[in-house]
């Protein structure tokens, strides 16, 4: 079973728990907290994945680094992996509780490109656009790109909306090379 469905599997399981207990938002919150250290400590998901630290070590670095800090639903979850041997699958199943977390929430995510930060009234309209499109709540995720040179690029899931003059003018070599 690939590591992407395993992480599915226990994260749907995660925010069901959560749900049960009344800490879905704090679960959230946990688990935002633990992709950042993940994202910043590399080395902690080097450690999680080694074959070489045997599972307890594994489990007191996570109980050292979160026990305090997390709920204890998220921390039963860190129990439960660890003692599964599969502790390598925690920051997937991290990110993949964000996802379901959105699902729970009907939030849909959405990532614009522009070449310089957008005002009030543009983010406004760009997220009345895709509430209408997708009929949830709209959770804008902005980026600037200087490349881009004009234009946006608005991605929602896997679709993608590029109106960038780079990539017009990608087309126009595209189309004078054949």
């Amino acid at each position: 079973m690939s590591e992407q469905s395993v992480a599915f599997r226990y994260a749907k399981s995660l925010i069901g728990l959560a749900a049960e207990k009344g800490v879905v938002e704090k679960v959230h919150e946990d688990m935002k907290f633990f992709d950042q250290v993940c994202d910043e400590n590399r080395q902690l998901v080097l450690a999680l994945k080694s074959p070489i630290v045997k599972h307890l070590q594994k489990l007191s670095i996570l109980t050292a680094i979160f026990k305090d800090k997390v709920d204890p639903v998220t921390f039963s979850i860190f129990e439960i992996i660890t003692k599964k041997n599969r502790e390598k699958i925690l920051p997937a199943i991290a990110e993949e509780f964000q996802r379901q977390y959105a699902l729970y929430k009907g939030i849909q995510k959405a990532e614009i490109t522009t070449v310089s930060p957008l005002t009030d009234a543009q983010k406004a309209e760009f997220i009345r656009l895709v509430t209408e499109a997708t009929g949830k709540t709209v959770e804008l995720v902005e980026k600037v790109n200087p490349e881009l040179i004009g234009g946006y690029v608005l991605r929602i899931n896997d679709r993608q909306i590029d109106t960038s003059v780079k990539a017009r003018l990608n087309d126009l070599k595209v189309s004078f090379l054949q």
